[in-house]
């Protein structure tokens, strides 16, 4: 089974809190406003963690697929 991370865009506010902590997995984009995923396959899960943990949305979350 493998998991992906994922953003709920719906309830993102657009923070950036994930952007600064793990850039690498997370970029912002200025058209949508919002935090988006860019390596969905993870990376480094320290940082992915610390940004699923920070969000104050919780709208980071794994998805195990």
């Amino acid at each position: 089974m493998a998991k992906r991370v994922v953003i709920d865009s719906d309830e993102c506010t657009g923070c950036e809190t994930c952007v600064e902590l793990c850039e690498e997995v997370f970029a912002f984009n200025e058209n949508e406003e919002k935090a988006e995923v860019i390596l969905p396959e993870g990376g480094p899960e320290d940082c992915i963690e610390e940004a699923i943990e920070s969000c104050p949305v919780e709208c980071i979350y794994w998805d195990e697929t």
